[in-house]
């Protein structure tokens, strides 16, 4: 699919999506209980969509409820022989499940599509093979072999934060005592605690200790019966910038408390010299004159794209720097962010660990979204102040993680229409 963005202004109330990264995290912790568990406030994806398959392919139930943005999961209690489990294009569902499986089946074999076969899992491979588990390979498609038990689990943090969520997971359902050790500063690190935190609420032990964590293990985790998934900060962000670029656009049903990462798009913002009005659960974003800033992405890696499309807007050169993990996302994003600003006119340029970004006026033309839907939605908000119309080729891709993002754009006053 593709699609022509049109100059426009943005203003209206939008309700944030639920956090895809949360509604993961409770999933997958809710299919290894003792009892069901209803999720209120989920908004469905290709990505959630993909873990909800592969924890009923280990036994589990889920029914779900559209109209109500509700999951009702109905754990297996028991361990089965074989699953096969397709992770489709998600690299959270193969990281978290990869350990979660190996708790909960003999033997799987895992696929994928996409570049999901070319992002790392080797470090991850490594430490459950330590462990007594088989791999057939170090990418997908692959089978494992063995019943994750506990141990000593040993991991870099630089790589990837998910490791450390899906064995934190696995472990909890695995009785005995473990520990997982890191040999390198975690990045990322919101996103596990979000992990320790669902887990905590799951009724799971754990105990954080100097450079890792112990994980005291047990038969099941406890249900809490009902829990109501966090909105979404990391994809709220685009239409916050939204307001920031040529509007005024309020996000409700966000935590400003949330242990999401990607909640740092307020500091963002506020380092631009946006307009914010920040209330109980309303983020208010208008527009202002926009100043260049300098940001470290170690943390928060996934907002480069709204943030390059942002200081394209501001006056000045923006660097954004701690950023080499995403040249192994649904593209290479370093490369993937600046050929979007520079194709629509823009002044981007790759450094060793991150891009730079010179404000400038954007004259549109046409984005190549390399099958990333964070591509194609920064793409539309560069699109909503350029001096010509945006065409983006390959806009489906957002049916990852926002299946609904057009419509919701278009709420906000947001033009576009399918070539």
């Amino acid at each position: 699919m593709n699609i022509e963005i049109i100059p426009s202004h943005t203003k209206g109330i939008l309700p944030a999506i639920s956090s895809k990264s949360d509604v993961h995290r409770i999933m997958i912790c809710a299919s290894l209980c003792d009892a069901p568990t209803v999720i209120k406030n989920v908004s469905l994806c290709d990505d959630i969509l993909a873990t909800l398959n592969c924890i009923e392919a280990l036994g589990a139930r889920v029914d779900i409820d559209k109209d109500a943005r509700t999951l009702t999961v109905f754990p297996s209690k028991n361990k089965i022989e074989h699953a096969t489990l397709d992770c489709r294009e998600s690299g959270s569902t193969l990281r978290f499940m990869l350990p979660v499986a190996a708790a909960r089946a003999k033997s799987v074999h895992f696929t994928g599509c996409g570049r999901l076969p070319s992002r790392p899992i080797g470090s991850l491979v490594d430490t459950m093979q330590e462990n007594g588990i088989s791999f057939s390979a170090k990418s997908l498609p692959l089978d494992i072999k063995g019943t994750l038990s506990c141990g000593i689990y040993t991991l870099p943090g630089n790589i990837s934060s998910q490791y450390v969520t899906g064995l934190l997971i696995a472990l909890s359902v695995t009785e005995g005592e473990s520990k997982i050790f890191l040999t390198s500063p975690l990045e990322s690190a919101s996103y596990v605690d979000m992990t320790l935190s669902t887990l905590k609420i799951f009724g799971a032990k754990t105990d954080i200790i100097e450079n890792g964590y112990i994980i005291h293990g047990t038969k099941a985790l406890t249900s809490p019966k009902n829990i109501v998934a966090d909105g979404d900060w990391s994809n709220s962000a685009f239409f916050l910038a939204c307001g920031a670029i040529n509007g005024n656009v309020t996000l409700s049903g966000l935590d400003i408390n949330s242990n999401q990462g990607d909640k740092k798009i307020i500091e963002a913002l506020q380092k631009f010299n946006a307009c914010i009005k920040i209330e109980e659960n309303e983020i208010t974003v208008s527009k202002s004159k926009l100043k260049a800033t300098q940001i470290n992405l170690e943390d928060t890696p996934d907002m480069l794209p709204i943030l390059a499309v942002l200081a394209s807007y501001s006056e000045g050169e923006s660097k954004f720097a701690g950023a080499k993990r995403l040249r192994l996302k649904e593209s290479d994003r370093l490369v993937s962010v600046t050929n979007m600003i520079n194709s629509l006119g823009g002044k981007a340029t790759i450094h060793d660990d991150g891009i730079s970004v010179t404000g400038t006026p954007l004259k549109g033309g046409t984005v190549n979204s390399e099958n990333d839907h964070r591509i194609v939605m920064a793409a539309s908000v560069a699109g909503i102040s350029t001096q010509g119309n945006v065409t983006i080729s390959g806009a489906e891709a957002v049916n990852k993680s926002y299946p609904t993002f057009f419509e919701d754009f278009k709420a906000l006053g947001g033009k576009f229409h399918v070539i």
